[in-house]
């Protein structure tokens, strides 16, 4: 047994099945499998210590908070926060860029600096703060082809911009932007930095700490924890500065008929009963991800993508979209090709060779429609992917170029 089919052999959605062969799963940019340690860890807090962290004192309660703050422990190192006061438990990164859009003190004519590439979760809540407090949008348009508009990105910066709301690797093409530069600039005018994280903490090394980003939102649900969980982390000083969007049970040292006294960070944005089982299936994914290293899970996810990248090279109705070369995206491999729509694409794919990819316009929905463009299929690569997962999708499509006119 390999290495591979050995990790593989942890991730039960990967098991052989009566019905046919083991897909090939190439969606973990939407969401990624879990392995058995993640389903163990979430079924031992139901089964041995199904207790309220911080109210009651008995035995089930002490074991449930003990762990759970090991694990907001283990994510802070895992993405290298000062300490682990900076992290935020939430449910997705989407509730985690809503906080600090919300929470923020916005003044009529603030701007927030965003790409034109952003998910759907990066755009929709300054939208709607445009509309309801007067802030404004700035929009820096990144190359087609990869690389950084610094330039444009200095000069953007000058217009009253008060946050830089940026993806760290794109969804859409599996680009990753110069983390430290923009962080660097943005300071240097006075302005703040919020990194969409979902795509690049899964795969490679994350140093909040070392950058000085200020907010740094994931969903868990891509690095093999489960749904529903997720986190926001930062420094200290920047999430003190934001207004919970909940507040209630666990948010407050005391409460009287008339007032009340919010605790500090990060308990304050923590409002209610936790999702203990899913953030302790958080820590145990996190656990994971450090044995198998997030320096060979890029280089694995590299080698897979340059395989089908140079297998299709030559195929002259394959569109690759975002950077030419693979290391610019390790991760994603998204293409179209002339004359197949692509949820056509998706589904021979699924149903001729148990390739599962994503169609569509991936919830960035803004940068399809000003190109008049209807989507394309993604296909994603992690750790636990193998030759033989990428030796199916190219045989896939090679068959559809045969079989399907332009």
């Amino acid at each position: 047994m390999t290495a591979v089919d050995a990790l593989r052999a942890r991730f039960p959605a990967l098991r052989d099945r009566p019905d046919g062969p083991t897909p090939a799963y190439l969606d973990s940019a939407c969401m990624s499998l879990v392995p058995l340690e993640v389903l163990d860890a979430m079924e031992e807090y139901y089964r041995d210590y199904p207790g309220c962290a911080g109210r009651s004192l008995h035995r089930f309660a002490e074991e449930v908070g003990h762990r759970y703050e090991g694990a907001r422990a283990g994510l802070a190192k895992f993405l290298g926060a000062e300490s682990p006061e900076a992290v935020v438990f939430l449910r997705n990164a989407s509730e985690a860029i809503n906080l600090v859009a919300q929470g923020l003190p916005w003044k009529a004519g603030d701007a927030v600096l965003i790409s034109d590439q952003e998910h759907n979760s990066n755009l929709i809540v300054w939208q709607r703060l445009a509309s309801e407090r007067g802030i404004r949008i700035e929009v820096l348009n990144l190359p087609p082809g990869g690389g950084f508009p610094s330039a444009e990105y200095e000069e953007a910066l000058k217009r009253q911009v008060r946050l830089v709301s940026l993806f760290h690797t794109s969804n859409l093409d599996g680009r990753t932007l110069p983390v430290r530069e923009i962080v660097e600039r943005a300071h240097a005018h006075g302005a703040r930095v919020l990194l969409d994280g979902c795509q690049a903490a899964p795969h490679v090394p994350v140093r909040l700490r070392e950058w000085g980003v200020d907010y740094y939102a994931i969903s868990a649900h891509k690095m093999l924890g489960p749904t529903g969980t997720g986190a926001l982390a930062g420094t200290a000083h920047s999430l003190g500065d934001l207004r919970p969007l909940l507040v209630g049970g666990e948010t407050v040292e005391w409460s009287t008929m008339t007032e009340h006294q919010l605790r500090p960070p990060p308990h304050r944005f923590e409002a209610g009963l936790q999702n203990y089982a899913g953030v302790l299936g958080v820590h145990a994914a996190v656990r994971f991800l450090e044995r198998a290293g997030l320096d060979e899970i890029r280089a694995h996810d590299l080698a897979l993508n340059r395989k089908v990248s140079k297998a299709l090279e030559g195929e002259r109705r394959v569109h690759v979209l975002g950077p030419t070369d693979p290391g610019d995206r390790p991760s994603i491999y998204a293409f179209h090709l002339d004359g197949v729509d692509a949820n056509d694409a998706a589904l021979f794919l699924d149903e001729g060779y148990q390739v599962l990819v994503r169609s569509g316009m991936h919830c960035v929905h803004s940068w399809y429609r000003k190109r008049n463009l209807p989507g394309n299929v993604r296909a994603s690569f992690y750790l636990y992917n193998d030759e033989r997962d990428a030796d199916r999708l190219i045989d896939g499509v090679r068959e559809m170029i045969e079989k399907i006119p332009a």
